[in-house]
């Protein structure tokens, strides 16, 4: 995208880079150093090409580029190097997308093709496919690299090591229990051939005597014999001595000083510090370059240029550490990874008391950023950058750290408090570097340090507020000495909050009134305006109070005092246990066929692990390719008064530019499903941030962006929407309006015991698929022929629109998929627009044409889940029965239609939730405003409704003060009784579930612990919640609901099957070949899946509705009969036991047909909206789960103890597929109701456009937030009478999403405990609107569980809106 036009010019006048050229003249020029174990020399480099770009652009395209900023992980690699702090040879995970070419000279690069392949897969890449690990596959390669890397460098880590190693990776598909598990077979616990798990009498570990190297050495043998390793049943032994070796020459490769470079950029990489002082001298404005961490992404997302840039990763002098009497000093360049280290030799070196100040530098290390990051991140290029959220600047304030600061003339001592100037500005003068840095020692009498963080998500996450906390008391009479309270997250710069520190000295910290007075003047230091920037005033303020009140209480729990003054239960963190998880492998035990009903990995796992799976944008370049990128508004509603892409055309390698007057004609720029009311390009007025205005065309991609940011677009700002009260204020809506109405309203509210009115509001959710929006554009020589390659799972739409941007007839286009890296509803639609654009571009360029998004383009032009308000009113009895609800609900659609009306027909069909209400009136609406056009999202519509349902059952349950999991059980539906749509409920589970999971996780015993721990703790508190759900399989619009397929049988045997779904990560193909197999009874190595294409199978519906493997399952399963018909024959003649390829061939020879075309619609389903007739869903998935969660209510953190999920899903056709898809949507509905929040800038230069893109803004639950104990499981013993789908299985694809709620809902429960104990709860029987009543909305984010308490540090805390004042963003 273009946030604004820049025009490249030189950093520095010419004189100084005649300068620089004389002081590096004798530099060399050549890059050198292995790559999977083969030498690669370089001589003519491209200065601008990073690791991952030069990797994929020689064919290595395991490798991902999932986000270009360091924070999934896709692009992980391993770079091994000899480590000049630690003296060992370190295997490091490196993000590739950051890492600089430059970087590795020297150093063996490792790929995930190195490792292994899917002949001779190396052990890790082996179990993470088959323990099911891989579904879409996109972020597999980074996974199994980070764990190699953790193998590499000890090949017996510990559980706690296996854990953490994850924490710079992301997954969307998984819920990340499967890889985990995969993960910890390598681990010392449960290698130990002794070892419980592995069915030994226990390891030395588990016997407590194991030894201090951590794992089975320890002195239970006496015979001193090794134990053997123990290796999973089918899985390949681990053996690190088959490793690729660290190549011989490198441990004596010379390290030289390099240049390289063109006329717009060049590098350096001096191996010496007087070499780099001797360039910063003649050149002060050079980039100096660490990890790059900063810099890349300042370069791809900022246009930012940088002429000269330095690269110091490999001068030894600046990464060595030393211990004296008083300070350890630390090099600048110092990795993040050895400061690790470090940290915890000074702790060993000093003792405990002293090195206090590095026990707080390896807490904050710990959650800094991912593993990859701290691989190659510095302290140098943290204090450089001068972030005012750093986790180590604060520590460095306020252990009163030294800097050294070098130039080639003089050695400068800079205070650490002096340090930082202002917003990232520092005292650094412009021709020095940060040479070292002298962290002095706590002192081993009367001082006391602690450093804090909290952020939205606990690993690789950005600081909200952090803290560095420093007393030094008098050990007579505990008088404070001296004081440093020094805050991240408050300020421009790392800020000491000086009236606080200046307040502590002379006091003594026993007194109460020091507490008290302290928090005064803290709240003086951070009087924080409403509107501050970065938002959450009120939160950031009460984390400020919160850190220093525990910091104080675990200072006086060290002095000799009253034990009652000392709030000791505040003290302690949230901490983690090593997860764990069980599935229930028996599940399907008692309806088993052949190959139906067994657990079996999906068919592209090991290619996926192995990165020899292909993706749209690994397809390789074609002859006379261009690349494109799009040029996007800028503005949220304007006027466009000009567009200039002449200053584009004249860069190097920009061959075109095209907008919506290319189009053959006006209404071909017109595209939108099922109402056409979208552009592919924008005509005279955009409505909304990120809308395609035009597109450049280039030779390579870099090129391509270059020029769009060189593309001047000029506006005339028009007044912009962005929330539902907006909308509803302006009256702004989309036609679209729909009710289902049953029952007399009136009569039942008036006949009611109470009625109770509540508003409920639930946030949007961003896809996050690991692989961007993608196609490949390749036009042919013959009748307007086009081929098309997508990331799409409506191939048959996207031919359409391609057909119509084409002007030819859909049999000239073909659409073809692979497979996606994610979809999860946004590619079901959204995939057109760059389609339909790319495909344009082809047709008048006559030329190929690729594209593939950046994260950022992506999530700002491809929509999101919609958000969603409701007004709600319910009447019900004392005894707790429902006896009407009538709601108005809207959902925000953003600026286009797309797929909204059918997202709020569903919340209206799901508002029922589990439960019924004999008299139903609800109404839908569609509003109207100036975001992105949201879309198809997993649950499409149902979470949301379902969301409503139970957010009025727990208020109701409040408000009549009977426990919510009761008025639960007194409202369900009982079988074939009847929604407010008039469907009955056949094979209906809910009530079974709901008891079967109370039964098994002691839930009415653990509700009583939960009751115990709350009321012994003040500031922990507890909650338990159990949930159902029942999710309507079927499109709402009737004519989806069909699907083909097209079977062949070759002479050898071998099937090839073509369907009309997608592979995006779900296991379809994997459940098709599987139907293929069982029905023509061949083995499923011998049935094949292709790819999906308009050419074999026409007129498909888009895969989506959790209903595929119904049509399209039953459709295969029509072709294989016709098949099997026409074999039967053979079959007699040749024997029931003869091969297929004997049947075929006798076959073929007597001139049979060995294919067959499948056909399927759903039977029986046609709902009519208004008169409330005919049955909407063919069936309903359904389940039922509960978890218990712990929150820390003094900073809003908390972590998921528990989950328990049972889920109907009839008789599973795969339950490995099914349970990875029942975690990955749990993990992602948790994400959802918790962590997942877009925000948009409601003022400055980037007004109205989204805040948080990108994973560094934007926080999908990570490996670290699943719940620790993760256990999910199958209904059986049941019969499934009514259910007619293939092999009587349910789709399960969405409707476990809406699980994931139950965290909100424990969330909620805990709160409620931490409100009652200061007294504020809801008024029983009163529908009053300020009383107690807790009112959460989704997400529950730690800023709204935070603020939702009422304890005194809270409402101290509490910064109210001055007049006309509003928020830094906006939540929509």
């Amino acid at each position: 995208m273009t946030p604004i036009a820049v025009t490249p010019e030189p950093a520095v006048p010419p004189s100084a880079t005649q300068s620089l050229s004389s002081v590096t003249t004798s530099y060399d020029d050549t890059l050198r150093f292995y790559l999977n174990g083969t030498r690669v020399v370089i001589d003519n480099i491209d200065p601008e090409v990073t690791l991952l770009e030069y990797l994929r652009g020689i064919g290595l395209t395991g490798t991902k580029l999932g986000c270009a900023e360091g924070g999934c992980g896709a692009c992980t690699v391993v770079v091994s190097q000899w480590n000049p702090t630690t003296k060992k040879i370190y295997h490091a995970s490196v993000n590739a997308c950051l890492a600089p070419l430059v970087s590795v000279d020297g150093k063996h690069v490792i790929t995930i093709e190195g490792i292994g392949n899917t002949q001779r897969p190396h052990p890790t890449q082996e179990r993470i496919a088959k323990s099911n690990g891989s579904q879409c596959g996109f972020c597999t390669p980074g996974i199994v690299m980070s764990l190699y890397a953790l193998l590499r460098n000890d090949s017996s880590p510990s559980e706690h090591a296996v854990e953490e190693a994850f924490d710079g990776n992301l997954c969307r598909c998984t819920g990340y229990r499967p890889i985990l598990d995969a993960a910890q077979t390598f681990s010392a616990e449960r290698q130990c051939g002794n070892a419980k798990v592995n069915g030994g009498g226990g390891c030395c570990m588990e016997n407590g005597n194991g030894d201090s190297e951590g794992y089975c050495k320890g002195n239970s043998f006496k015979d001193a014999q090794p134990i053997k390793k123990f290796t999973p049943p089918g899985f390949i032994e681990y053996n690190p001595d088959t490793e690729l070796i660290f190549p011989p020459a490198l441990k004596k490769h010379d390290f030289r000083p390099l240049a390289f470079g063109n006329k717009r950029k060049r590098w350096y990489r001096p191996v010496t510090m007087k070499q780099l002082l001797e360039i910063k001298s003649v050149y002060p404005s050079a980039k100096i370059i660490g990890g790059s961490t900063e810099t890349q992404i300042e370069i791809k997302f900022k246009a930012m240029q940088y002429t000269a840039s330095v690269f110091v990763g490999d001068i030894p002098e600046l990464r060595q550490f030393s211990f004296n009497d008083d300070h350890l000093e630390i090099g600048g360049n110092v990795i993040l990874t050895d400061l690790e280290s470090t940290a915890l030799k000074a702790i060993e070196h000093y003792g405990p008391v002293r090195g206090q100040v590095f026990q707080a530098i390896h807490k904050q290390l710990k959650y800094f950023a991912g593993r990859q990051i701290r691989n190659v991140g510095t302290p140098a290029g943290n204090l450089a950058t001068a972030s005012p959220i750093s986790d180590l600047n604060p520590v460095f304030v306020a252990s009163n750290a030294i800097l050294i600061a070098k130039s080639l003339d003089e050695e400068t001592e800079i205070p650490m408090a002096q340090f930082f100037k202002g917003y990232r500005s520092t005292a650094l003068p412009p021709d020095a570097i940060i040479a070292s840095i002298r962290i002095p020692v706590t002192s081993a009498n009367g001082e006391y340090f602690q450093a804090y963080k909290q952020s939205k998500r606990k690993d690789d996450d950005i600081a909200i507020v952090n803290a560095a906390l420093r007393i030094k008391l008098n050990d007579l009479d505990h008088t404070v000495e001296s004081a440093d309270l020094v805050y991240g997250g408050m300020a421009p710069t790392t800020v000491a909050a000086k009236k606080a520190s200046a307040y502590l000295v002379g006091k003594k910290l026993t007194n109460p009134a020091t507490l008290e007075g302290t928090m005064n003047a803290l709240e003086q230091d951070f009087d924080l305006r409403f509107g501050v920037p970065g938002g959450m005033a009120t939160y950031r303020k009460s984390l400020a109070l919160g850190f220093f009140y525990r910091y104080y209480h675990e200072v006086l729990s060290k002095l000799e005092v009253n034990a009652a003054d000392v709030d000791e239960e505040v003290i302690s963190e949230i901490q983690r246990m090593i997860s764990i998880g069980k599935e229930d492998k028996d599940a399907t035990i008692a309806y088993q066929q052949n190959i139906l009903g067994k657990a079996n990995p999906h068919v592209a796992a090991l290619k996926q692990t192995c990165g020899e799976a292909q993706y749209t944008d690994d397809i390789p370049v074609q002859k006379n390719e261009l690349y494109g990128c799009l040029v996007l508004s800028t503005k949220a509603r304007a006027k466009i008064t000009s567009v200039d892409y002449s200053p584009a055309m004249d860069l190097p390698g920009v061959v075109e530019w095209l907008d919506h007057t290319d189009m053959p004609n006006p209404e071909a720029n017109w595209w939108g499903a099922p109402v056409c009311d979208e552009t592919f390009f924008a005509v005279n007025e955009v409505f909304t941030t990120g809308q395609p205005i035009g597109v450049i065309l280039a030779s390579s991609a870099a090129q391509a962006s270059a020029g769009a940011r060189a593309v001047k677009v000029d506006y005339e700002e028009l007044p912009a929407i962005f929330t539902i009260e907006e909308a509803i204020e302006k009256e702004s809506f989309f036609e679209h309006y729909r009710y289902i109405h049953k029952g007399d309203l009136d009569k039942a509210f008036n006949k009611s015991d109470h009625v109770f009115t509540g508003v409920t509001r639930m946030g949007g959710q961003e896809h996050f698929y690991l692989e961007t929006q993608a196609c490949v554009a390749i036009p042919k020589l013959e009748d307007g022929e086009m081929e098309i390659f997508a990331s799409t799972q409506n191939p048959t739409e996207t031919q359409t629109y391609v057909a119509q941007v084409c002007n030819v007839a859909a049999n000239k286009v073909v659409a073809k998929v692979k497979r996606l890296g994610g979809g999860f509803g946004g590619k079901e639609t959204r995939s057109v627009q760059l389609t339909g654009i790319c495909a344009l571009a082809a047709k008048k360029t006559g030329r190929p044409v690729r594209c593939m998004l950046n994260r950022d383009e992506d999530m700002i032009t491809s929509g999101q889940r919609h958000p969603f308000l409701a007004h709600w009113k319910v009447g019900v009895n004392k005894d707790g029965k429902l006896q009407a609800l009538d709601a108005d609900i809207f959902c925000n659609a953003g600026w286009s239609q797309d797929l909204s009306a059918a997202v709020c027909d569903r919340a209206l069909s799901h508002i029922d939730g589990c439960y019924l209400i004999p008299n139903v009136h609800v109404r839908g609406r569609l509003a109207k405003t100036n975001t992105m056009s949201n879309t198809a999202f997993r649950g499409f519509g149902g979470p949301q409704g379902i969301f409503i349902a139970e957010s009025y059952m727990e208020e109701i349950a409040d408000r009549l003060d009977i426990p919510v999991e009761r008025l639960r059980e007194i409202n369900f539906y009982k079988p074939n009784e009847e929604t407010h749509f008039n469907q009955s409920l056949k094979d209906w589970h809910v009530p079974i579930m709901y008891q079967q999971v109370q039964e098994e996780t002691s839930y009415s015993e653990r509700r009583e612990a939960v009751k115990k721990f709350n009321a012994t703790h003040k500031w922990k508190k507890r909650g338990l919640a159990i949930t159902p759900t029942k999710f309507g399989i079927s499109f709402t619009a009737l004519f989806l609901n069909q699907a083909g397929a097209l079977v062949h049988i070759y002479h050898d045997g071998s099937v090839l099957v073509a369907h009309g779904g997608t592979e995006m990560g779900q296991g379809l193909h994997t459940k098709m070949t599987m139907i293929a197999a069982e029905a023509l009874g061949v083995p499923l190595s011998d049935v094949f899946i292709s790819e999906t294409a308009t050419n074999t199978v026409a007129n498909t519906s888009s895969t989506a509705a959790s209903a595929s493997s119904d049509l399209n399952g039953y459709a295969i399963f029509n072709a294989c009969a016709q098949l099997n018909a026409r074999l039967a024959p053979y079959r007699e003649t040749l024997g029931a036991d003869a091969s297929m390829k004997k049947l075929a061939s006798a076959a073929y020879f007597d001139r049979v047909n060995l294919s067959a075309n499948g056909f399927y619609k759903t039977p029986d389903i046609g709902y009519t909206w208004g008169p409330n007739t005919g049955q909407m869903f063919f069936y309903f998935t359904q389940g039922v789960s509960a978890a218990e969660v712990e929150l820390d209510t003094l900073t809003g953190d908390w972590t998921c103890l528990r989950a328990d999920i049972k889920m109907d899903i009839g008789r599973s056709i795969n339950p490995s597929i099914d349970y990875g898809q029942i975690e990955g949507a749990f993990v992602q509905g948790m994400g959802l109701f918790t962590t997942e929040e877009s925000l948009w800038f409601r003022g400055g230069p980037m007004k109205g456009q989204l805040a948080t893109r990108g994973p560094g803004a934007y926080k999908i639950p990570g490996f670290r937030d699943i719940p620790q104990e993760f256990n999910v499981s199958m209904l059986k013993g049941v019969q499934w009478e009514n259910l007619q789908t293939i092999q009587r299985s349910r789709g399960v694809g969405e409707p476990p999403l809406f699980m994931g709620s139950v965290v909100f809902f424990a969330i909620r429960d805990a709160l409620k405990a931490a409100r009652k104990q200061y007294g504020v709860q809801a008024e029983v029987g009163s529908d009053a609107k300020d009383d107690g009543l807790l009112r959460l909305e989704s997400p529950a984010t730690p800023e709204r569980i935070r603020t939702s308490c009422a304890d005194p540090i809270l409402k101290r805390a509490l910064v109210k809106p001055q007049e006309g004042e509003k928020s830094f963003f906006i939540s929509i």
